[in-house]
């Protein structure tokens, strides 16, 4: 952020001398693994490396840029706008406004032509750095207030200040050379949203949009939103009459509809089974636990923000945010040897969690949710298999469903509890782990939970979404806190090791990311109706009754729909209801007692009868429940 001295070089300058090709791409530097803006000061020892289209740097550094070219176009629109802070994000940038009404998506219009017009202006950003006082004075003066609490809370003598054109903003950088390098944009929709994310403070209209080197780029990742769209969860669970939300119950809580509950019970069936298989037991705590308990696990000081808590006799309870606690003493229920261990607690537990009115989204953000938690405590030998285990069983449902996924390591954030020792031993294990699985992973540095690091596996959906959805959080401080011991081979009581861990996480929330995934059209085995038999006349009823009697008997999940409606519209219906197969029944098919399945892309199968039938769909089921069951075996062998 300094000055350019007389016979100083910039970035830009000492680029172009190592380089002038890449230097005339470059839209910022790396200064030694640092970003900077190409007008910064160089010298000609320093290292110096362009920052190209293409690099995902290079794309937050534009993105940023067409926020603050967003947020002049919207300060030079409506006259008094107060602006608050505008960041890159995954998926684009986004500005959080305070005006004196909301904006909205008719707005968004106008704001790109002024957007086009600053780009052809070709103003350069500018950087300075400004002292402390006198940034503070001019957002004073212009009555930008939010800037002034920024800077306020700012522990620096100095601050960043960018300029371009006549937009003057309090920002780190860096940024485009210039608002003619901005590539190809699109504001998407508007939002509120609470200044700092706290619901006591004013709301803001957040204006959202995405920008990209190419138009070509562009065009594809707004042909995702589109597909994202037909694919929203919110939707396709009303159509599908999987589940609703209903502000009589309250915000965040679900009503699961049958079809939605079938679905729910195929996983959690499922979840049941293998954990039986793979070595856990099953088990079950209490929906509110005392509150010193919560006091005793670090959980009050540290997580009571998202608890719920009540009173019963005048003792305080709270709604629990997590099932570990019940595990725990479960384990203490009895004296245990070094034999016994390591003991794996399975639980579907319901928990709730106090999550903001403005973060919850459909089933991905909810304030009820089950998790398929488990607590696996160990010797501290036992460690890395026990993680190993986790992580395979995580890629065999990951690979039954159909996901890909990304690793990540989480260290300690600074809300914590435990020792530094303790720190170091959990994320060592978990690292090791990590190296003997080969996988690759990165680092989130602060992001662990509050009592130890996690691995995070981040999914990704058929639209190349990610999601957090599995962890594994190794733990020697809870263990030590409930005083949990065994006997150890030399007779003296020992510590154990915990291991939280999650493999779909939130069932609430791996549903609503299932039904994007596959559009709502669910593999024969999750669907929640396979089979839909449909008449063409009344003389057809008592064979499509057999036949939907037959299947149902064969376990498959058949419904018959025997009404008085044009053919065409029931077959239309149980498209729209993505049932996987239709039995479609005439004269003929009653005559010869066949049929003939029909697909819900429209593809006839040849006439069969039901025992073939029936057999196909057996076979169609149990097929990738027998891959599952093939690795699981394959991992013993």
């Amino acid at each position: 952020m300094s000055h350019i001295e007389q016979g100083q070089s910039t970035a830009a300058e000492v680029l172009a001398q190592q380089d002038p090709k890449a230097a005339k791409k470059a839209i910022a530097a790396r200064e030694n693994g640092r970003l900077v803006d190409l007008s910064a000061p160089a010298g000609p020892h320093d290292q110096l490396t362009p920052v190209l289209p293409g690099e995902p740097e290079a794309l937050e550094v534009l993105r940023h840029s067409a926020a603050h070219i967003m947020a002049e176009a919207v300060k030079e629109l409506f006259p008094g706008v107060k602006v608050a802070i505008g960041p890159a994000i995954e998926d684009g940038f986004y500005y959080d406004f305070d005006y004196e009404r909301p904006f909205t998506p008719e707005d968004l219009p106008a704001i790109e032509e002024k957007m086009r017009e600053i780009v052809k202006q070709n103003a350069p950003f500018e950087c300075e750095a400004w002292g402390r006082d006198k940034a503070r004075q001019h957002f004073a003066d212009q009555g930008e207030n939010f800037k002034v609490e920024l800077i306020d809370d700012l522990d620096a003598e100095q601050v960043g200040i960018y300029r371009q054109g006549n937009f003057t903003d309090l920002c780190r950088g860096p940024h485009l050379p210039s608002t003619g390098r901005l590539g190809a944009f699109k504001l998407l929709s508007v939002a509120g949203a609470y200044w700092r994310g706290d619901e006591k403070r004013p709301m803001l209209s957040r204006i959202y949009g995405t920008a990209f080197f190419d138009k070509k780029e562009l065009k594809q990742h707004l042909a995702l939103i589109e597909e994202a769209k037909k694919r929203d969860h919110r939707k396709l669970g009303r159509e599908l009459e999987l589940f609703s939300f209903h502000d009589e119950i309250g915000a965040g809580l679900v009503v699961w509809h049958p079809r939605g509950m079938i679905l729910r019970t195929i996983i959690e069936n499922l979840e049941r089974s293998e954990h039986l298989k793979r070595g856990y037991s099953m088990v079950q705590g209490p929906q509110i636990l005392k509150r010193e308990l919560w006091e005793r696990s670090g959980h009050f000081d540290n997580y009571r923000e998202n608890m719920y808590f009540t009173e019963v006799d005048e003792v305080a309870y709270g709604l629990k945010p997590m099932n570990c606690l019940a595990h725990m003493l479960i384990y203490k229920s009895q004296l245990r040897s070094y034999r016994d261990l390591p003991l794996r607690f399975f639980e579907l537990g319901l928990v709730h969690r106090h999550e903001k009115s403005g973060v919850m989204h459909g089933l991905t953000r909810v304030r009820a949710f089950t998790q398929d938690d488990a607590h696996l405590i160990c010797r501290p030998d036992q460690l890395e298999e026990e993680i190993l285990g986790v992580m395979d069983f995580i890629t065999d449902f990951m690979e039954l469903f159909g996901f890909e996924y990304s690793l990540e390591l989480s260290t300690r954030p600074e809300k914590s509890i435990g020792s530094d020792e303790d720190w170091e031993r959990a994320t060592a294990a978990l690292t090791k782990a990590l190296e003997a699985s080969g996988k690759d992973y990165d680092i989130n540095e602060g992001d662990g939970a509050f009592y130890g690091p996690k691995i995070d596996f981040k999914l990704t959906d058929a639209l190349k979404r990610s999601w957090q959805c599995a962890t594994i959080q190794c733990d020697f401080t809870l263990p030590e806190r409930f005083e949990l011991t065994f006997i150890d081979r030399d007779g003296e009581p020992k510590r154990p090791v915990m291991l939280h861990r999650v493999i779909l996480g939130s069932i609430e929330r791996f549903i609503g990311v299932l039904i994007e995934h596959f559009a709502g059209a669910f593999p024969l085995w999750l669907a929640p109706e396979q089979v839909r038999v449909l008449t063409v006349t009344e003389r057809a009823d008592d064979w499509a009754r057999e036949i939907t009697q037959a299947l149902v008997d064969a376990d498959l999940r058949a419904e018959v729909d025997l009404r008085n409606e044009k053919l065409g519209a029931k077959v239309r219906e149980a498209q729209m209801m993505k049932v996987p197969y239709m039995v479609i029944l005439g004269d003929r098919e009653v005559e010869e007692r066949m049929l003939t399945p029909r697909l819900r892309n429209g593809k006839n199968l040849q006439a069969q009868s039901l025992e073939e039938f029936i057999t196909l769909l057996k076979e169609e089921q149990a097929e990738p429940l027998d891959r599952l069951r093939r690795r699981r075996q394959s991992r013993r062998a």
